[in-house]
């Protein structure tokens, strides 16, 4: 039977012994708006994410299609379905979540080109799915957040630190991405700890087919994203940035 984290902490009041779960959300990557050029974040690390966090969370798998085999995976989970470049869905979808301890924003696409053959549609889709969603969603979150004195971690990129050719488009939704996060770190100071973690080179399809240079893992990511999990909750990690090791 899955424990969903109401009645798992009833069991855990009437039976101190029962530890009660914490909860977390992590989201994933919807349908990209032209699949057939937009790259997405892959299921590989939300699956890692998911099954590391979820050995002693209750966690709500966000994921680009169908979350069903993740949420089977793990002793405590639910699908959180919602097309994160639909306002109104990303706001049903929380609506539904009344207790939260994390909240991990992982979803985000990615489409290479020069700016002059980076449309307006594509620019949107990246900003809708690496920013706007994520705003949207911690907005929506951040009283359960608050209550639970809980941990924002938002999964940035080394392309929010530096600019790539032919990554116009991409580079400001993260460089947008990571002041979005240093902001909410100050208003939330004492309130939610914030940490923003930002993976460098990640063998996921994301960048299959590049040029052959080092990639880490995806298992790195999870690894990083708990080293933030376990600091608190007295204190707090605030930046994060693990990238492949040099040879």
């Amino acid at each position: 039977m899955t424990l969903t984290p109401a009645s798992a902490r009833r069991r855990a009041a009437l039976n101190p012994e029962i530890p009660a779960p914490t909860t977390e959300v992590i989201t994933g990557t919807p349908e990209p708006v032209a699949p057939q050029a937009a790259k997405a974040a892959p299921e590989a690390p939300l699956r890692y994410l998911a099954e590391d966090l979820g050995k002693d969370h209750h966690v709500y798998a966000g994921a680009s299609k169908d979350a069903s085999d993740i949420v089977a995976a793990l002793p405590s989970a639910e699908a959180f379905e919602a097309d994160l470049t639909d306002t109104d869905a990303i706001l049903g979808a929380a609506s539904q979540i009344e207790e939260l301890d994390v909240l991990v924003l992982a979803a985000g696409v990615m489409e290479h080109g020069p700016l002059e053959e980076l449309t307006d549609e594509k620019w949107r889709e990246m900003m809708e799915v690496n920013l706007f969603a994520p705003v949207t969603l911690t907005r929506a979150l951040l009283p359960a957040l608050r209550r639970s004195s809980g941990l924002i971690i938002t999964i940035n990129s080394g392309a929010g630190f530096q600019g790539f050719a032919e990554n116009s488009a991409y580079c400001a939704s993260k460089f947008a991405l990571r002041g979005f996060t240093e902001s909410l770190q100050e208003e939330e100071a004492g309130k939610v700890r914030v940490t923003s973690l930002h993976p460098g080179r990640t063998d996921t399809d994301m960048l299959a087919g590049d040029d052959g240079r080092p990639k880490m893992d995806a298992a790195e990511v999870a690894k990083a994203a708990r080293l933030a999990v376990d600091a608190g909750p007295d204190a707090v990690v605030e930046f994060l940035r693990v990238r492949p090791a040099r040879t």
